[in-house]
């Protein structure tokens, strides 16, 4: 090779690693803070990273396994990851620096969209004669594990409707309340999850078994007024051995996230991706808690100013955007 072609040859590697690094520069890395390995959270937040790397131009987002809701909140509000899965419940509290034992604030964390909910469920035995909470007073009612998002729940339902401290909580797991109940050791249990539940189901299988409506007592005790990140909900008939009708009751709001100072670009394209029904039907095939995923539902359970970018999304869609929620 003679010195005229080695000439154009250095130049044209040159050229491109200056155009490959410019490329590379370009490319924007997200964070996508998840949940526990093989937890729900993480499920959806692998789904939703997938889809944005495939879909949006010069994006790459990576899911991290994280403890869940509460710690994401906090790390989306520090800035260390850029998307994440909070409940509703958690992000309300978060803004007024009112979460359990930790006083700080939280107000840099910008929901963008309703992913599914988490229903509260108490259940009696068929034959107790347990038709309405308050007729659980003195009565033993397994609440979930003690700190638990369950049983924080739990107590703010009792507290509002002053049975807290006339019924005997018991501080234990799901599926230790399921054989307890079936035992006569305590008289309801309740849970906070989607269903069907596998707890319930469990106890459905060696048992009669009731659900209580909890909808009423939480709207006649102003529950929803002191809480308002929390929302009605219905259990459909048939979801349990023996329930043939509907229960009403209320729900946390799982909510993807994103931080202040992302790109409202960015968001506004990843919403589009997401919500898209090919989006949609990957999110389905990645959890099937995301068939609650949809254009109608989008900003249910939102409880503080969402992104801009999820806003013009939204309200593109014909969304109406209630004032509390608007960004700002």
């Amino acid at each position: 090779m003679n010195k005229h072609w080695r000439i154009i040859l250095v130049i044209f590697l040159a050229i491109t690693l200056i155009a490959g690094g410019t490329v590379f520069a370009a490319k924007k890395r997200l964070a996508f803070g998840g949940g526990p390995v093989g937890g729900t959270f993480q499920y959806f937040a692998n789904g939703i990273a997938i889809l944005l790397s495939r879909n949006i131009a010069n994006l790459e987002v990576s899911s991290e396994g994280t403890g869940g809701s509460a710690e994401n909140l906090k790390r989306l509000n520090s800035g260390d990851v850029d998307f994440g899965i909070v409940y509703s419940v958690d992000m309300w509290l978060g803004e007024k620096g009112e979460l359990p034992r930790d006083p700080r604030v939280y107000d840099k964390v910008r929901p963008m969209a309703y992913l599914y909910g988490a229903p509260a469920q108490l259940v009696v035995l068929k034959g107790s004669g347990i038709t309405d909470i308050k007729e659980l007073e003195g009565k033993k009612v397994a609440v979930g594990n003690a700190g638990s998002g369950a049983a924080l729940s739990a107590q703010r339902l009792f507290e509002a409707t002053e049975l807290w401290d006339k019924i005997d909580p018991q501080f234990l797991g799901y599926s230790a309340a399921a054989s307890a109940l079936g035992d006569r050791k305590i008289d309801a249990f309740w849970v906070l999850v989607g269903y069907p539940n596998a707890s319930i189901i469990e106890a459905s299988t060696t048992n009669d078994i009731a659900l209580i409506d909890l909808e009423k007592s939480a709207r006649e005790s102003g529950f929803f007024e002191k809480f308002p990140a929390y929302s009605s909900t219905v259990i459909p008939a048939g979801t349990y051995k023996g329930q043939d009708q509907d229960i009403q009751t209320f729900q946390d709001s799982t909510i993807w996230c994103t931080r202040d100072g992302i790109d409202d670009e960015v968001v506004y394209q990843a919403l589009k991706v997401v919500f898209s029904p090919e989006g949609l039907d990957h999110m389905v095939k990645a959890h099937r808690a995301a068939s609650e995923m949809s254009m109608e539902t989008g900003i249910k359970g939102i409880p503080i100013s969402m992104a801009k970018g999820a806003q013009k999304f939204w309200e593109e869609q014909g969304i109406e955007i209630p004032e509390e929620i608007k960004a700002r």
